[in-house]
């Protein structure tokens, strides 16, 4: 529902043709599909796969394909007959790129989960949260982007960069249970060399730290604090008027009591010109609809959020040079390309395939 069509919309930012098939009259998202930014870029083609034909119509997508993903339980796929094996004794040059929570083996494969099962698993919950409170989901980001469907996206375009070399296409098991936990590297780097307490609330990057943090202004509003290296230090304390050494963990509690005292003092705005130009790495804490209206100059400046189709979201990053990004048509109704696509695609039989109901042109 996430991670594999995020995958998929980042490889049509970068300029990929992609052909997405849904089930007839099914969408994942619970709006309408013209605003789920994640199908944005994509066709859409409805096949019912619970006919044969349909199956044997995705084997003739997968033969023209570079690149096919599916986000099915283990098993789901083959049962289907559009498996990897199926797709690549068709295309052996196809990667086939597989989308879950546990892997493709494991006792809990089969199982069903969702982001916060699987960063539970992982052991990066545990480590987010405040010390005397139960750990804190950081919304479905972590696990089901980060470690999910950008991991994907990454494994994807490494095999098809081999299979362009080699000729030989292959399968990328991205299980976001693994990726979650690839994401914490450097902190269990830092946990081996005792440099990282296994605990929340204790850490430089948790919230313990009080030059590592977010503090409340006179109007409510937050700031985020993240002054670390003692030159940035100095600066931010200069221009705080707070006075402390934050490389001293046995005074981390008073320190940030002064400082979020200090902080409490004038509104988000006062503290803004005060640090505006500065390395005292301080930032104002945005709503998500505060940065989406280009809420701060450098957002602006930037052009990190646009409008397209009559929906303000996330621009296509990174920044190319050569060959920039762009967004190209608007997230489709399921099945809204189905004639168009299969044609492109080189299926010949698109009329007899939708009066029969295995393909369905919404």
């Amino acid at each position: 529902m996430g991670p594999g069509p995020f995958a998929g919309m980042l490889l049509a930012d970068l300029g990929a043709e992609v052909l997405r098939v849904d089930r007839p009259g099914v969408h994942a998202h619970p709006g309408d599909p013209r605003h789920d930014v994640l199908g944005r870029g994509k066709r859409s083609v409805a096949l019912d796969l619970k006919r044969p034909r349909a199956a044997e119509v995705v084997r003739r997508l997968a033969a023209r394909a570079d690149v096919l993903i599916e986000g099915f339980r283990p098993g789901v796929a083959e049962r289907l007959g559009i498996g990897p094996q199926d797709c690549q004794a068709v295309n052996p040059g196809l990667v086939y790129g597989r989308m879950t929570g546990w892997g493709q083996d494991g006792p809990l494969a089969g199982t069903a989960g969702h982001d916060i099962t699987y960063l539970a698993l992982s052991g990066v919950l545990h480590a987010i949260g405040p010390a005397d409170g139960p750990p804190v989901p950081p919304l479905n980001l972590l696990g089901d982007y980060g470690g999910g469907g950008m991991l994907l996206a990454f494994g994807v375009l490494a095999a098809a960069w081999s299979a362009r070399r080699t000729g030989a296409g292959q399968v990328v098991d991205a299980s976001i249970v693994d990726g979650a936990a690839l994401l914490a590297a450097q902190v269990h780097g830092l946990l081996h060399q005792g440099m990282w307490a296994d605990r929340r609330g204790a850490n430089l990057l948790d919230g313990a730290a009080p030059n590592y943090g977010v503090y409340t202004t006179a109007d409510g509003r937050h700031l985020a604090v993240g002054p670390l290296e003692p030159k940035f230090w100095a600066e931010f304390a200069a221009r705080a008027d707070v006075d402390g050494d934050p490389y001293d963990p046995a005074g981390w509690p008073a320190l940030r009591a002064r400082i979020a005292e200090r902080i409490a003092t004038r509104t988000r705005a006062e503290w803004l010109a005060i640090f505006d130009d500065s390395d005292a790495c301080v930032a104002p804490v945005l709503s998500l609809s505060e940065a989406a209206s280009a809420g701060h100059p450098h957002l602006a400046a930037r052009g990190t959020f646009v409008e397209s189709h009559g929906v303000t979201q996330p621009a296509p990053a990174p920044r190319f040079s050569a060959t920039p990004a762009t967004l190209t048509s608007p997230p489709p109704y399921p099945g809204e390309h189905t004639r168009q696509a299969l044609a492109d695609w080189g299926v010949d039989d698109v009329d007899a395939l939708v009066d029969s109901k295995v393909a369905i042109q919404a």
